[in-house]
This record gives C-alpha cells, structure tokens and sequence, in this order.
C-alpha cells in the first residue's frame, strides 16, 4: 500500500520540553473557553508549527506578502493560528508587546480572539484562535460545491458590524485591511473577524497590503487610516458579497448611479432575495464607500441598517453554509494508548506499545515454531530481537533498520512491527511514513484499535485533523467492541 500524497513533517518531539505554568494551567479548560492572553515562548511556537514549516502556511493566496500566517498545535493539542512578522517589522520589542496586550484585552464571540505574543530575538509573532472552515474569499470566489447563499451574506455582513462595532466600544476604533481574507469561519460554520486587523503589519509600515483599487481615498492622500477608513473598506467587503467577484469601487458605484444592478448582484442568487432587500444593501454599500470620509455612515447606523435584513436567523450557520459540524470533543471510550495518541504524547505510546509487547497479535510470536528451523529463520529471530532492543532503548533509527529488515523476510507480516517501526519513523520526524505503517498494520489487522490509533497520530503530526478524528472515533468504536466481546 503506498504512501498518502501529502508532504513529509518535520516534527519536534512533544517530550523535549515540559509545558509551562500558564499552558499545564489551560489543559484543564475547555477547548471553547478563549485563555488568557499570554506571551509564548519562540520554542513553543516553532514546536507547534513543525519549525514555521511552508506546508502550515494558512494565508489563503498571501503567500509571497511578508508576514506568514501558520497553522499551529500546542502542547495542550488546542489548535491556532500563529502570524510570523517579517524580520524588524517591530524593532522594539516591549512596544510590540504592548500593542499585542492592547488587542489581547478584547474578547468578543464573533472575533477570532488574540490569545498571545512572541517578541524574542528578531522574531514577532501573534497567537490566535485557529478557524477551521477557511476564509470569507474561499467561500464566495473559490467555492467547489455550492456559492455561498444570500442568508449567510448577509449573516456575514451583520456579524462584522457587531464586531467592529465592540471593538469601537473598547477604544480600537481603526481596523487595518478589512477585507474577504479577514473574515473566516470557525468550526459551527459562523463568520468572525480576525483580530490580528487591529495591529498594523509593522510600526511603520503599511496599514493596507490589498490592490489600491480598494484603498480608502484618505489613505491614498495622506497614508492615514482614520475611523472612517474602516468604514470604507466594510463597504468594499458589502461589494464582495453582493457581486461574489472583485469589483472595484469606482465600477461598482458607476453601475449604482446607472441603475444596472443585474451587472452588480451575483446572479447565482436568483430567487434567494427580495428586490427590497437587496437595493438595502446596495445602497449602504453606496453610503459606506462615499469619497469623503464625512459622508459616510458610522457603524451604529450601519449595524442598525443591516439587522433588518436578516430573515433566518434561527437556522445554524454551519446549516446555511452546507458544513459538517466539527466535533470537537474526543471520544469517550479511549484506551490509554487512544489518550496518548489524541495528545500527541510519543513518550507515552513508546511505553504502552512496550508494555504490549506483540499480545494483541495472534500467531506473531510463535509464527517461526512452526517453520523448519533454517538459518534464514535464525537470522529472523536475530533480526527481530535486535529490533526489539533497538526500540526498547530508544534507538529509532536502528530500530527502523532491523525492522525493514524483517519485514522484507517475514512471509506473514506483522501489525506490530508495523506500529513499532511507525512510531520510530514519528521520532525522527517522517510522518508520511509512520501513516504508511500504520496503514499497513490495520492491513494486518483491520479491526485493531491500536492501528487506527497511530493513524490518528500520523495524521494529526500531518496536520489533517478532520481525518485523524475520525481515526481516533473509528478506534474507539473498535476499542468497544472488543470490550462487550469480553463481556459476553
């Protein structure tokens, strides 16, 4: 069976470093509680994203802008989004913290809340709540399966409002480079803010990195962004939303002043909306993107005018959007192994597979009693002994040898020495090939807890978390039938 096509990890051994105080404290907490905000160590974060790996870069088409955004995993598994400033984007390093602390005290539900900082050598990152189900730009400009429906645009359009809204309520009134990017949806499919707009790119730097068409004129004049620039730019993203395609504002409003609305509204949405509805929304777009900053509304005016439109608000996001809902809580029935696998603990799996030994695998021990005793069936045992050794004292890559080895001598393969040689291939950092392993094993044995278990690791080091949960539920499900087969 080959390998999965996906990029090899490189990965940092979860048992180098014990966890700090702030993080051993959060393992107690739900996954949905936001932590306090905190700074990180440059060690942490480099952990949680496989050493800044490209393959965890999350910044849907920015790859080439000068700060990254990583999809990372803590100690504690809580999944975030880790934004890698370019190198001296803030030479201090106290002003950086104080600005990230600033944004890090605002905490709303439907804002992708800033949970920490790095400020450590050159480096400057950001810590934050990760979103699972991609960006608003995916969603209306790169859909596969279905355009984004009317209801969930304007759920979009209001959900923002509020958000900006609270961020004025709490004195960050400038929001930099609103846009489709900023704007993502977490695991119940509901859309929220990044937090990571209330900081500038740099202390000096840009404060808007999209095409210029879509910059608020005042920046263009002056290069300031006021209060009402975020106005202007929440119209540009109404725009989005409206036509499902970049329209520049200059065009948009042309066809505004000339009544030609059919070149404007996405025409995937026929019969989604009433006519009323939409000119509503077209005209506080219209308002929102006005030359003159004094002309346009503030977001009290515009959150009053965009909460009428909402027709379904009973109905889950996650429902508007054709999402499967995450889910977000392991299974209950886990063996000690499935709980050290879920957390990524190699250390604990290296000694329960020990303690296991090869009992769960009828026949694999004894298998060579039955052979006539050769001298190939000597260098087997020689081979796996030697393996053994080499895995029991932690040698992995000796352990890796003497196991391929065997494994090309064996007539009958071994799920064991399949999820051995898989963890070791985990210890010096080759995912792909511990998920292949791990495969192999379940080949060997298809109902073997132990199997699904590894593939959950494998995956989950691979960064595929839908699919190492449902490893991780299939496991169980296979851990529970063994125990009523017990049973009865």
């Amino acid at each position: 069976m080959g390998c999965l096509q996906s990029k090899t990890a490189h990965l940092a051994s979860p048992d180098k470093e014990a966890p700090l105080p702030e993080e051993a404290a959060d393992l107690s907490n739900n996954q949905d509680e936001v932590p306090p905000f905190r700074e990180f160590s440059l060690a942490e974060l480099r952990a949680a994203t496989n050493g800044f790996s490209t393959d965890f870069i999350v910044s849907e088409g920015r790859e080439k802008a000068p700060n990254h955004v990583y999809r990372g995993k803590l100690k504690n598994n809580r999944l975030v989004a880790v934004k890698r400033f370019s190198r001296l984007s803030w030479p201090d390093p106290h002003q950086f913290v104080t600005e990230a602390s600033g944004v890090g005290k605002v905490r709303h539900k439907k804002l992708i809340n800033l949970i920490g900082c790095c400020a450590e050598g050159e480096e400057r990152l950001l810590v934050a709540e990760y979103m699972p189900n991609g960006t608003l730009s995916k969603h209306l400009f790169h859909w596969e399966k279905q355009p984004l429906p009317w209801e969930m645009r304007v759920r979009v359009a209001y959900y923002i409002a509020q958000v900006l809204d609270h961020c004025n309520a709490q004195n960050h009134k400038i929001y930099h480079d609103l846009n489709a990017y900023r704007i993502l949806f977490d695991e119940d499919g509901d859309p929220r803010l990044s937090s990571l707009g209330l900081m500038k790119n740099s202390r000096d730097g840009k404060s808007y990195s999209t095409n210029l068409a879509y910059t608020p004129p005042e920046f263009m004049r002056t290069g300031r962004v006021i209060p009402e620039s975020v106005i202007y730019s929440y119209g540009t993203v109404l725009l989005d939303l409206l036509s499902g395609k970049h329209i520049p504002p200059s065009h948009a409003l042309d066809l505004i002043r000339g009544k030609n609305l059919s070149l404007l509204l996405d025409s995937s949405l026929e019969g989604q909306y009433t006519n009323e509805d939409a000119m509503e929304l077209v005209e506080l777009s219209s308002k929102c993107l006005q030359y003159e900053a004094k002309d346009r509304p503030d977001i009290k005016f515009v959150l009053s005018a965009v909460a009428p439109l909402q027709k379904q608000k009973e109905v889950a996001s996650h429902a508007l959007v054709g999402l499967l809902k995450t889910q977000a809580a392991l299974p209950t029935m886990l063996s000690s192994l499935g709980k050290a696998c879920a957390r990524m603990d190699l250390s604990a799996v290296h000694d329960i597979l020990l303690k296991t030994g090869y009992k769960d695998e009828e026949g694999a021990e004894n298998e060579l009693s039955f052979q006539e005793w050769t001298q190939q069936v000597q260098d087997m045992l020689n081979t796996k002994k030697f393996g053994d050794i080499a895995f029991r004292d932690k040698d992995f890559k000796n352990a890796i040898d003497y196991y391929s080895k065997l494994v090309s001598m064996m007539s009958v393969p071994s799920g064991t020495v399949f999820v051995r040689r898989a963890l070791a291939y985990l210890m010096v950092d080759q995912a792909e090939l511990a998920l292949r392993d791990a495969m192999q094993a379940q080949v060997c044995l298809p109902e073997w807890p132990t199997a699904f278990y590894m593939q959950a690791l494998a995956l989950s080091k691979l960064g595929m978390e839908s699919d190492a949960q449902d490893m991780l539920n299939d496991g169980a499900s296979f851990e529970a039938k063994k125990q009523n087969s017990w049973r009865t």
